[in-house]
């Protein structure tokens, strides 16, 4: 198992925390932030933020920053504040003004952060880390490469690495619903990967490039395939679940990229190169652009697609890749090089049954049963850290009855909100829709005008071959 609680420098080196002497007029509590749109996304984020209030030992309020901050928060300071990784997603952090303010002004309070896709935007997130005094950072990055990015280019002082994913408890049900026997399965070797933008690396290209060579390489060979790259050909929710229980084996790559751009100068140049060169490929920025930020700092890691696929006993046909030490070859997956020099041999491994089984019945024993990365085991491991920083879980019919009164009024709030934001969505939706609602009317009045003129095209025709002649016989007659 990988250890993921790993910390720089050890605990013993670390300062005393100044906020031990002012914790006891926070609420003793969690406060849980992050950001969830009021239409549906992906499933993990949920299922992570619902973990904390199901697994952790401390009361827990989460807040979702879609509504802003609520009133009732303003003059209310936690123990602790959580900040989740939905809430930096992005260049522009779904945190309001109001939000930033209330974390400056949280001074007492034992700050996290946890983190993904942290391979762009880091100038944005190290000056972010140090002007609101996170903590302890959940990072991605693997510890031997802490060095090279957070304890460099921040303040911070703890760090601990984190998978991107973990097993919900949800997930063995649900495979348990979709998970057909193998004999029963249509599909030989399925998958769904995504084009990468080339200033992610060629790390990141692996996602489609497996995909093309393989279906490339596997013509003639008799297997039912079902390999998609497109970003309309990719599979969401239940439909997902379905499409894993009916494939016998899945290709599968590392998440993550092989460009960290520490100094936000990787995108930058290939926007600057695209702008010197209109015609320019992927291939051209990954040969005479990128290759001086290539594999700068180690950032691959198992995804949520192998646990997924590991519940549902699909065979999983890899790249070559640590997988955060917890994936091995031959043990948990079939290898296959990525310049495919052994793809005959990893096809015969594919069509050897039992050993599919004996691969799959591993994977699913030491990622699923064994519950070693589920999101209990995950929120454990923050209760540990909390422990760490002198943060002991507190339940009291006071602090129950405080967030209780705080959750209440916070869902009247956002019921309010709510309906405020539809009301305004309104008119700005009918202004977005002018557009294609003025093309679609023009459409349909040309159709009915053709439905309409074919007759009379049609009668126009006619009466012409019958009156014509007569007409020019007559003109003639008179002449």
């Amino acid at each position: 198992m990988v250890n993921l609680t790993v910390m720089a420098p050890p605990r013993a080196s670390l300062p005393q925390r100044r906020r031990e002497t002012s914790t006891t007029d926070c609420l003793d509590a969690i406060l849980l932030v992050y950001h969830h749109p009021l239409s549906s996304n992906a499933p993990t984020i949920m299922e992570h933020v619902r973990a904390f209030e199901q697994h952790s030992a401390h009361p827990v309020l989460k807040v979702n920053t879609e509504l802003g901050l609520p009133e009732a928060l303003r003059n209310v300071r936690f123990r602790s504040i959580v900040l989740h990784y939905s809430l930096f997603g992005s260049r522009r952090y779904m945190l309001s003004d109001a939000w930033r303010h209330y974390l400056a002004a949280s001074e007492s309070s034992y700050k996290a952060a946890y983190f993904q896709d942290e391979y762009h935007a880091c100038s944005q997130r190290f000056m972010f880390i140090d002007r609101y005094a996170i903590d302890t950072i959940f990072t991605l990055v693997e510890p031997r490469c802490f060095d090279q990015v957070y304890l460099k280019y921040t303040k911070a002082k703890h760090l601990v690495y984190n998978l991107p994913s973990y097993v919900s408890e949800d997930l063995p049900e649900l495979a348990s619903r979709f998970t057909r026997p193998d004999h029963e399965r249509r599909i030989d070797i399925g998958y769904r990967g995504r084009v990468a933008y080339p200033f992610m690396g060629k790390g990141a290209a692996e996602k489609r490039e497996i995909a093309e060579k393989f279906v490339h390489r596997a013509r003639g060979l008799g297997l039912r395939l079902d390999i998609e790259t497109a970003e309309n050909r990719r599979i969401y929710g239940n439909h997902w679940y379905r499409f894993l229980g009916n494939c016998k084996a899945v290709l599968g790559v590392e998440a993550g990229v092989s460009i960290f751009d520490l100094d936000d100068q990787a995108k930058q140049a290939c926007d600057d190169y695209c702008r010197d060169h209109k015609f320019a490929t992927p291939e051209d920025l990954m040969e005479k652009v990128l290759p001086r930020w290539e594999d700068n700092v180690y950032y691959r890691t198992i995804g949520p697609r192998h646990f997924e696929a590991a519940a549902l006993r699909a065979c999983q046909i890899l790249y070559e890749g640590d997988y955060s030490g917890v994936l091995k070859p031959m043990v948990h997956y079939i290898p296959l090089k990525k310049d495919f020099s052994n793809f005959e041999a990893a096809v015969a491994m594919y069509q050897d049954g039992s050993l599919r089984k004996e691969l799959t019945d591993n994977t699913y024993r030491d990622l699923i049963a064994s519950g070693r990365y589920t999101y209990r085991e995950n929120i454990a491991q923050f209760d540990r850290e909390l422990a760490a920083a002198g943060i002991e879980p507190r339940r009291t019919p006071e602090t129950t009855a405080q967030l209780a009164a705080l959750q209440e009024s916070i869902r009247r709030s956002n019921r309010r909100m709510g309906a405020k934001l539809i009301v305004r969505a309104i008119p700005r939706r009918a202004w977005r829709m002018r557009t294609p609602l003025l093309a679609r009317g023009r459409k349909i009045l040309a159709r009915t005008r053709r439905l309409i003129m074919a007759p009379l095209w049609v009668v126009g025709f006619g009466l012409g071959s019958v009156f014509g002649p007569l007409k020019r016989g007559f003109t003639r007659g008179k002449a």
